[in-house]
């Protein structure tokens, strides 16, 4: 296998190869480097704390499940059908002219590419979370820490594989990554402090993604992908929670700058995710829109701020709950219209009895993901 290192991630639309994966020969590596100050450390104790961590990591244990056999990918979705929608709730985009001068196959063609732009912000975002949480093995201080940060390792292993292998098998091509995200994985990656990589990755990130995947999960139409969707939600809200549950009590042993330090990254990191992390790119091309153009459309639409709404209202009560809506910070997220979302539920109160339920079989979990999206269809044409 061959290497081929570069300077920034590739700008372009990426086809998979149609190469031999055991002709070692004609696959090309392209890996881009980071430098990370890294300050790892043993843990010589190995004192196993018969707590909230302690069990989600055997929850993880027991709720493992594998992307090959536990996943049809048999399935292959009508190739005339779109991928995502919901009928009772039209994209906003489908009242203007330009969508409905496509043909049919045009518009296929955009929910190809819209579905794929998406999905590969996943798959580039889960291989960031990959690296954090290898990261966090090296650098939390305890036994629990270190452990549950090696099973979210896997985790998120599992997530690259299963995106990568729906983007490749099912739809053929993968987006670049959104250079935003890019930026914020790399700020992530690069910092010494474990606990700042715990809050950009466990609180911000994965608690946006946790959103992003429920809203897809919803709107998806293809079977295989609310399967899979709903299996790496499954982990997701774990690792979230773990997050919360660890960063609690850590930040109370920070100094008040120390805590003013990290409330404010948390403030950048919901700015840049909340009006940086825009997709338009297949809007673009489709709707003959410029980046510009399409960007304001997408900010300005209702189904847009009802979507960053969700999001944040999964984010914002987790970070009141460890502490980082100090007096000082909490002016600029009212300033963003996010604050109201403070009081929504936390995932710290976690439901033992739904994380720990055996894993549905697909027909379950398309009937009951149907169901849903039917329910907030309604409540968004209430609105």
């Amino acid at each position: 296998m061959r290497s081929k290192k570069v300077n920034n991630q590739p700008q372009e639309i990426t086809d998979y190869p149609e190469i031999d994966p055991k002709d070692q020969n004609a696959i090309e590596c392209i890996n881009e480097i980071f430098m990370s100050p890294l300050t790892g450390s043993y843990n010589w104790d190995y004192i196993v704390v018969e707590d909230r961590i302690k069990k989600l990591y055997e929850l993880g244990k027991e709720l493992n499940w594998n992307g090959s056999i536990d996943l049809d990918w048999s399935y292959n979705h009508p190739k005339d059908e779109p991928l995502l929608g919901i009928d009772e709730a039209p994209y906003p985009h489908e009242e203007l002219d330009a969508w409905k001068n496509l043909s049919d196959e045009e518009k296929i063609e955009f929910d190809r590419h819209e579905t794929a732009e998406v999905m590969s912000q996943f798959l580039h975002g889960e291989q960031g979370a990959l690296l954090v949480a290898s990261q966090l093995v090296s650098c939390a201080p305890t036994f629990n820490a270190k452990m549950y940060a090696a099973s979210q390792t896997f985790d998120e292993a599992r997530h690259v594989e299963v995106f990568n292998r729906y983007l490749q098998e099912k739809i053929g091509f993968h987006y670049p990554i959104n250079p935003n995200l890019k930026a914020l994985l790399d700020k992530i990656l690069t910092d010494e402090r474990w606990d700042l990589k715990f809050i950009g990755m466990q609180i911000i990130i994965e608690g946006l993604a946790l959103a992003a995947f429920t809203n897809m999960k919803l709107s998806a139409r293809d079977p295989l992908l609310k399967t899979l969707l709903h299996y790496v939600i499954r982990d997701e809200a774990r690792h979230v929670t773990f997050g919360i549950n660890y960063l609690e009590e850590y930040i109370k042993t920070l100094s008040p700058e120390e805590v003013e330090d990290r409330a404010q990254f948390a403030y950048e990191a919901c700015v840049i995710s909340r009006d940086r992390i825009i997709n338009t790119t297949a809007m673009q091309k489709f709707l003959k829109m410029s980046p510009e153009e399409a960007r304001q459309f997408t900010l300005e639409s209702g189904a847009m701020e009802t979507f960053r709404n969700f999001l944040f209202s999964r984010v914002m009560p987790n970070l009141s709950k460890i502490g980082l809506l100090t007096d000082s910070i909490r002016p600029k997220y009212e300033e963003l219209g996010l604050l109201e979302y403070e009081n929504a539920p936390s995932d710290f109160e976690i439901d033992w009895a739904e994380i720990t339920k055996p894993l549905e079989s697909s027909e379950q979990i398309v009937k009951e993901s149907n169901e849903q999206a039917k329910a907030v269809a309604e409540m968004l044409n209430q609105a």
